[in-house]
């Protein structure tokens, strides 16, 4: 079952409206202290070695057949969940605020009703590596907040940051994988010296996580000329090349805003250096399409907001949302476990494109 498409523009467009306004609201108060600055010396972050957990992105093993498709109900041609976060604050500030434990709270109903994380970087590639009958789901966090992640001075992420939250969730559930997408601005996690900000980055790049570009001063896109929407872009670019993170495949935009032409977001050149992203990020307001399907927009992906069911998100948020997948489990995007095949029920062939040159099993 989907929205009518008339109205899930309708409820897009009010839902960055809401956002907008939340941001805008959240910019002006005041945050929590910044972490404690991160170690200098490398060695002290090498200390801290990731969980024991399986490779990121180690494939599952499997070679789908339609007879194993048909198992495990795989469905490639499903929706999946992208929640979007803002700030993990111990008391709430502004609506887009969530709670270290809200946070972990949810973090855990996934784990525990089979979804596995994967980056924004992975989904838009295809590069879905999520063991047989298991869910997607893309992890982000916007702004590079402080309350996102900290080191201690032994080298550890500082607990009830997001990526505190993440390894903690992931060490109780070992399918769980503990990666996300961190979308900054100018100062990464409140970190103002390069050297601390490129030690938080490696750290992040080094666990599998993405760090990736979310504009350099986050201006509302849309405003701007198409000159200035490549400045911002590129110098945030240029920052995280400085800082030793790769190239960016993905951006958010700011607002979920997209400027004139869209197709600025997505590709363009500033002062001598281009960029070309695989996927751009919009705030909401429902599930994303398989990076399959036909229909899937690489320049307009939807995200949803980490949120309970009160006010404005009443629908639309992230408990609504995981909710109705439950009640619509054939609406779901369910892995195969193999990643040179993509699987779904016959019905729904006609739904994926067929040029991404893997083998395609409709059972």
């Amino acid at each position: 079952m989907r929205i009518p498409a008339s109205l899930t523009r309708i409820i897009g467009i009010a839902n960055i409206v809401v956002i907008t306004v939340a941001i805008i609201g959240l910019s002006l108060l005041p945050g929590p202290p910044r972490p404690h600055a991160v170690p200098k010396a490398a060695g002290t972050v090498e200390s801290s070695p990731a969980p024991s957990l399986a490779p990121v992105g180690q494939p599952p093993g499997v070679v789908a057949t339609p007879e194993f498709a048909r198992q495990v109900r795989a469905n490639e041609a499903g929706l999946v969940p992208v929640l979007m976060y803002h700030r993990i604050l111990r008391k709430r500030l502004a609506s887009l605020d969530r709670t270290p434990d809200q946070l972990r709270k949810e973090l855990e109903r996934l784990a525990e009703r089979g979804y596995v994380p994967i980056t924004a970087r992975e989904f838009v590639r295809g590069d879905i590596r999520v063991p047989a009958g298991k869910f997607p789901v893309v992890l982000t966090f916007d702004d590079g907040h402080p309350s996102h992640f900290g080191l201690d001075a032994s080298g550890n992420p500082l607990p009830d940051t997001a990526v505190g939250v993440i390894q903690e969730v992931a060490s109780r559930h070992p399918g769980f994988r503990p990666v996300a997408t961190f979308w900054v601005n100018k100062e990464p996690f409140g970190l103002r010296d390069h050297e601390s900000q490129a030690v938080a980055v490696r750290w992040l790049v080094d666990h599998g996580y993405e760090v990736a570009n979310h504009t350099w001063s986050h201006p509302n896109l849309r405003m701007l000329k198409r000159k200035r929407v490549g400045e911002q872009i590129v110098r945030t670019e240029r920052l995280l090349k400085k800082l030793g993170a790769p190239p960016s495949e993905t951006m958010a935009l700011p607002y979920g805003s997209l400027p004139r032409p869209k197709k600025a977001a997505r590709t363009g050149s500033w002062d001598g250096t281009r960029y070309d992203f695989s996927g751009v990020f919009l705030a909401g307001a429902e599930p994303s399409l398989s990076p399959y399907a036909k229909k899937f927009d690489r320049g307009a992906i939807q995200r949803i907001q980490s949120n309970g069911k009160k006010g404005e998100c009443r629908k639309w948020c992230s408990q609504y949302w995981l909710e109705w997948l439950d009640k619509h489990p054939g609406e779901r995007y369910v892995s195969d476990g193999d990643p040179e095949r993509i699987s779904m029920p016959e019905e729904l062939r006609g739904n994926i494109a067929a040029k991404r040159g893997l083998q395609v099993i409709a059972y």
